[in-house]
């Protein structure tokens, strides 16, 4: 199961409180167990913490193995802040290396022993090397990032004055169909005055002969009217002649009956 893993490695630059010169942490983790080597420049230490013992430790904790390792590679692949570490004796030139952490509010100490290395020139040569390769392949990853940058840089600026330039053209569009609008706007305009005109004045010479018409009709109906009165009148003067006519008779009547 080991050798289908990928094997991770870490450096850190470690600062020791009250200590004159940093040490250098060089990490191997696996799955169930890793491995450190640290130096100070002169002398190296070795730690192999085996399954066993990672095993044993976890158990300690109430963690499984994973969880374990995974947090030690955590504060050993970088010094975080808050958290205490110590390189100190541990006598026959062991060393004990010791990191501090909080879980649920409690302050946490591990602690690893560490033995004296049999070569300390070639622990101390193995981090330098490995320095080295990990300043290499970072420094060939800045490049590709930074020509991957500038070659965004120039798609951007492209981009940009592409879009600029559309949007010119889309302005100058935009004018040029408004002003024809304007215009054909304008002429449709006039045409629509020009035939108001035309209705306007169809209908003025139209309404002129109906009027005259509509004058005689009313002049007419008056007459008749007059006519009309006037027959009635002259029938009120027969008929009041008649009247007259009679009693005359009348009276010359009443006379010779009278005189007889």
């Amino acid at each position: 199961m080991e050798t289908t893993t990928r094997t991770r490695h870490t450096c850190l630059k470690l600062e020791i409180p009250n200590s004159p010169e940093p040490i250098f942490v060089k990490g191997t983790w696996f799955n169930s167990h890793f491995d450190l080597y640290i130096s100070d420049g002169l002398n190296a230490w070795l730690c192999n913490a085996t399954e066993e013992q990672v095993s044993d430790r976890a158990a300690q904790w109430d963690q499984p193995v994973s969880e374990y390792i995974n947090l030690a590679e955590r504060y050993l692949g970088f010094q975080m802040p808050g958290s205490i570490y110590t390189f100190t004796d541990a006598g026959d030139a062991y060393k004990r290396l010791s990191w501090t952490f909080e879980k649920e509010g409690t302050k946490l100490e591990w602690r690893w022993k560490c033995r004296p290395a049999p070569n300390s020139k070639e622990i101390t040569a193995g981090l330098l090397d490995f320095l080295m390769d990990e300043n290499i392949k970072l420094s060939d990853e800045v490049m590709r990032k930074d020509q991957s940058y500038k070659r965004l840089k120039v798609e951007a600026e492209k981009c940009l004055a592409q879009s600029e330039r559309f949007s010119n053209e889309k302005v100058e569009f935009e004018s040029a169909i408004y002003s024809k609008f304007i215009g054909v706007l304008n002429s449709k305009k006039a045409k629509l005055r020009e035939l108001r005109e035309q209705l306007s004045n169809k209908k003025s010479v139209g309404n002129l002969p109906e009027e005259e018409e509509e004058s005689t009709d009313k002049t007419d109906s008056f007459d008749e009217v007059s006519d009309d009165e006037k027959s009635d009148k002259e029938a009120v003067k027969d008929v009041a002649s008649s009247s007259k006519g009679a009693l005359a008779s009348g009276a010359r009547g009443r006379k010779r009956i009278t005189h007889k």
